[in-house]
């Protein structure tokens, strides 16, 4: 499969580490440039690309950058795509931390990946936003495996959410539908679920307890 991942901190670099493992043809691209790839590039053979061609030919992107940097993405970003291509956002507001004070999801009630959507201009699958980056390489477990992790995953296009899910599988991780993207609230920071290392019933019912309130650490 032809993979983009537009990031390549801790969540797309071990993703990129992992799925060219696997056998992906994958495509790494930072806002730094390719230049700044070269290791990444030689550890695992991906191809460093410029941000506007990571989605080119690609089945899958990855979108894994600080929230506030979406809106810088190169617009057009998805015409090269295959079609039907699956959007994977890892995003989360970090208000107080990082991304400031973004008043469509305060005041307007967005949850973050509905406002990512919006800049994007393309539907997303909200996945491993809490997911612990190391635990990408070293917490995969074979399917029927008791100590395999669960990982929510949210979004709108059915399809888009059936591709994301098998890749997960393949990473090594169960999945539980979290609904559409307008519930995708439900594993946002400060939610239960929220960083949970556990199994399938323990993801569900945690998404099930949480609250659509932003924790104060998390509101801007």
């Amino acid at each position: 499969m032809r993979i983009g991942i537009i990031g390549a901190g801790n969540i797309g670099g071990n993703l990129t580490r992992r799925l060219t493992a696997l056998g992906h043809d994958v495509s790494v691209a930072n806002s730094r440039g390719p230049h700044t790839l070269t290791a990444l590039a030689e550890e695992t053979g991906a191809t460093p690309v410029k941000a506007e061609d990571a989605a080119r030919d690609a089945e899958v992107v990855v979108v894994t950058i600080p929230l506030k940097a979406v809106a810088d993405l190169p617009s057009g970003l998805f015409d090269q795509a295959a079609r039907g291509v699956a959007v994977i956002d890892t995003g989360n507001y970090y208000p107080r931390q990082r991304d400031g004070r973004i008043a469509a999801i305060e005041d307007e009630g967005l949850t973050e990946s509905r406002w990512t959507e919006h800049r994007l201009g393309h539907p997303v699958i909200k996945a491993f936003n809490g997911t612990y980056a190391q635990d990408i390489l070293d917490r995969h477990r074979p399917a029927g495996d008791p100590d395999r992790l669960a990982l929510p995953v949210a979004g709108d296009d059915e399809a888009a959410k059936r591709t994301v899910r098998a890749l997960i599988d393949e990473l090594g991780f169960d999945t539980v539908d979290a609904g559409g993207i307008d519930d995708s609230w439900r594993q946002q920071p400060g939610t239960p679920v929220y960083a949970l290392r556990a199994g399938t019933e323990a993801v569900t019912k945690a998404l099930a307890e949480a609250s659509p309130e932003r924790t104060p650490d998390f509101r801007g």
